[in-house]
């Protein structure tokens, strides 16, 4: 069955003006006119039968239905630039491709690197962040590290740890919440992609009257946890998103001892091919070393679970 797609021209105008909050921004980008984005965004509205943006006179916001849509289209755009690039470049075959979510890539994944490729300087590395599981159909992913529960049984699958969901805010906002039902008063910090985290939390610890559908959304937990660094309001952190700031008291958690558990575990996925199996299983194995290591998350690697995935080896 073919694929019934919206018009690109409109996809595009829609993913730079949601990216840049601006039709102005998008415009300079995509080498257009405002009135160019404002009448592509427009027939893509009238193609969905739905509002993407809320417009005033000097800014524009989005739907709740553009909320949901945007992170799908990014991912696209950003994929698709990628595959540019590597075609262009000529890319070696033999890279590993490692894909995961843009905050623990840049907060926990990143920065150690610099060991593994000590470690494994033969094995090159590419890092691809995005907010949508993989499709291991796709060849240019070969491992994939992931929060939730896996569903694929036809490929390798190894347990990380359970993280715990938990408030934080900057100090001096902390200095001022005492309850849980203070947060009516305090803004919301929400990310999109994971807007079941507040409820989750909210309904463990019986909390009402907090205005989920307000306050400030983002689509990465990075964005979320500066914003309440800053002190613009409190979000919701798991581990290891907040340990740096945790350590050096640019955020603190709102109620100690209050932790829920999220709603999954990390674990990492790859795919059987031989020509990179040595490889995948290499980063694997230094991978689950890492975050045994770890003083955040080696309490919090369930043996029943370590047991129950049963990782085949590599």
């Amino acid at each position: 069955m073919a694929r019934n797609f919206p018009p690109l021209a409109s996809l595009r105008a829609f993913e730079a003006a949601a990216r840049h909050q601006s039709f102005k921004l998008a415009a300079a980008e995509l080498h257009v006119s405002p009135s160019a984005i404002s009448h592509q965004v427009k027939h893509l509205e009238q193609v969905l039968g739905m509002a993407l943006f809320r417009r005033s006179a000097r800014s524009i916001a989005l739907t709740p239905a553009g909320e949901k849509y945007f992170p799908y289209l990014k991912d696209a755009f950003d994929h698709i630039w990628a595959g540019t690039r590597a075609v262009r470049t000529g890319q070696r075959s033999d890279v590993l491709s490692v894909q995961t979510y843009s905050t623990i890539a840049v907060r926990w994944l990143i920065p150690r690197l610099g060991a593994f490729r000590q470690r494994h300087p033969g094995i090159d590395l590419r890092v691809i962040t995005t907010q949508v599981d993989p499709d291991f159909d796709d060849d240019s992913i070969d491992l994939a590290l992931m929060i939730g529960w896996p569903a694929n049984p036809l490929l390798h699958n190894v347990y990380l740890f359970s993280p715990t969901l938990f408030p934080v805010a900057s100090p001096q906002l902390a200095a001022a919440i005492e309850r849980p039902d203070q947060l009516a008063q305090t803004t919301i910090l929400q990310v999109h992609p994971s807007a079941s985290d507040w409820r989750q939390w909210l309904a463990a610890h019986r909390v009402t009257g907090i205005d989920l559908d307000g306050g400030l959304h983002f689509d990465s937990y990075d964005h979320a946890l500066k914003m309440a660094a800053r002190g613009f309001g409190a979000a919701i952190a798991m581990q290891p998103y907040a340990a740096e700031d945790l350590a050096d008291g640019a955020l603190v958690p709102l109620f100690p001892d209050c932790e829920v558990p999220a709603g999954g575990v990390w674990y990492i996925s790859h795919i059987d091919n031989r020509m990179k199996s040595a490889s995948a299983g290499a980063f694997v194995r230094w991978l689950v070393e890492q975050v045994e290591h770890d003083p955040d998350l080696a309490p919090r690697r369930d043996p029943g679970l370590v047991r129950e995935f049963a990782p085949r080896q590599a």
